[in-house]
């Protein structure tokens, strides 16, 4: 899969668990679910057999998630499984993650003044917003 179609699923992926304010906890899981598939040959070779029927490796995803991952993280990976691009779930996953911390470390930089005060205290480096690509990024000192 091209890296433009990663991140085009990557990108739909984050604003669905967005939307659903459930974002948080749609990454953990999915962080989780990813690393699961990488380290698990069963998993990995029975969700990407295409000799077995999608609806088959659909309902494996959901067994294997139902009860441990929300609902949300159960249909996103679904959605992955049904549409063919289980293979490259992994890298899927790692750019929605990605996109999600930089989502956060924007956030934090919308409230300068409170967020100046919470990092002196607890002694971490500010961060700002660049003009040019709108991307989050860590400063040395901002107070």
């Amino acid at each position: 899969m091209s890296s433009v179609k990663v991140e085009a699923y990557a990108r739909a992926l984050f604003e669905i668990a967005q939307a659903e304010g459930t974002l948080d906890r749609v990454e953990d899981e999915l962080f989780r679910v990813a690393r699961a598939f990488e380290s698990n040959e069963q998993l990995r070779a029975t969700l990407t057999d295409n000799t077995i029927p999608t609806e088959r490796r659909q309902l494996v995803a959901e067994q294997l998630l139902g009860g441990k991952a929300s609902d949300t993280t159960t249909q996103l990976v679904s959605l992955v499984v049904n549409s063919g691009q289980v293979r490259e779930l992994p890298a899927i996953i790692d750019s929605l993650v990605k996109r999600a911390s930089s989502e956060k470390a924007a956030r934090s930089c919308r409230d300068p003044q409170r967020n100046c005060a919470q990092r002196r205290s607890a002694n971490t480096p500010c961060c700002s917003v660049s003009k040019s690509d709108g991307q989050a990024r860590q400063l040395e000192s901002c107070c």
